[in-house]
């Protein structure tokens, strides 16, 4: 068949780097960020993230192609942060979030786990 492997979709190959940063030279305080091996589950997460930071005025991302396993995610901001500080702090808080998600999950496991043995 020639469908590609499905690994394909989740291993970042050889010498390929995770995130790629280009800088956007139209627009001013604007970047590109090409992520590999990421879909709609991340891009969506991390644009909202970006929403939530008052120094940007643009957050979006786009997968370029079914096939390809890539997504893209242009990020524009005030002159007082620069697109890398942006991207950067979104993805510190969003581990901050998922750490103290997975924490209460756990102690709320540990109790139900007490309370039933």
């Amino acid at each position: 068949m020639n469908a590609p492997d499905r690994y394909e979709r989740f291993v970042v190959p050889e010498g390929m780097k995770k995130v790629a940063y280009e800088r956007d030279m139209k627009i001013m305080n604007a970047a590109t960020f090409t992520v590999q091996r990421e879909d709609h589950t991340v891009g969506n997460v991390i644009r909202m993230q970006l929403h939530r930071d008052p120094s940007v005025l643009f957050a979006g991302y786009k997968l370029p192609h079914p096939l390809q396993y890539k997504m893209v995610v242009k990020i524009q901001t005030t002159s007082q942060s620069s697109p890398m500080q942006a991207y950067n702090l979104a993805i510190t808080d969003l581990t901050k979030e998922l750490d103290h998600l997975k924490a209460a999950f756990e102690q709320e496991m540990a109790q139900k786990q007490a309370d039933y043995y």
